[in-house]
């Protein structure tokens, strides 16, 4: 960088530190502090996140037949026609390898709890369009996936009250660190 650009960089950086000094924002007038407390209405958008007891699970409905034509849409062009050959993370299989020296972490094989399954497919997928898909449609790809992973079967069908009563075949395999006691 030439000597006039640095002059001009400084001197453009020193504008706005005295602009950001002049200014103070209302949180800063009134103490120290991050800023200014965010009214829950803003909040309540956002604040998605489906815990594993599937407290939270929206109202909406869904089973495999509905979740077929969805993941040949929207997700197979990633996770394979059937969830097993895509580019990216294998969906289904992997049962009975997770103590071999090639283990498959998939849905059925390795997530412990399929209200987390529905979580990040409501608020991560499609990867190429992330929180589009409407509360059945999320409702409707989590039974697919479960059903490809021989855990539902095609018609049943998953809402805020059957989903939590899901069994996940690794649920069991888990070690919660509230469950250990505390190292001394």
């Amino acid at each position: 960088m030439s000597t006039p650009d640095r002059r001009l960089l400084v001197a453009l950086l020193l504008a706005c530190s005295a602009t950001a000094a002049a200014a103070p924002t209302t949180a800063a007038a009134e103490g120290p502090g991050l800023g200014v407390p965010v009214p829950p209405a803003r909040i309540a958008p956002i604040d998605i996140s489906i815990p594993p007891d599937g407290s939270g699970l929206p109202a909406g409905r869904g089973n495999a037949l509905g979740g077929e034509p969805l993941f040949a849409a929207k997700c197979a062009m990633c996770h394979g026609e059937r969830g097993q050959d895509g580019q990216h993370d294998r969906l289904v299989g992997g049962q009975g390898t997770l103590a071999t020296d090639k283990p498959v972490k998939t849905v059925g094989s390795y997530w412990p709890y399929a209200t987390t399954v529905f979580d990040y497919i409501r608020r991560a997928m499609p990867y190429y369009e992330p929180r589009s898909l409407s509360d059945n449609e999320a409702y409707s790809l989590t039974a697919y996936l479960l059903y490809l992973n021989g855990i539902i079967g095609q018609r049943d069908e998953i809402n805020a009250t059957s989903l939590p009563k899901v069994k996940m075949p690794n649920r069991d395999n888990f070690i919660w660190t509230a469950d250990v006691p505390a190292r001394r």
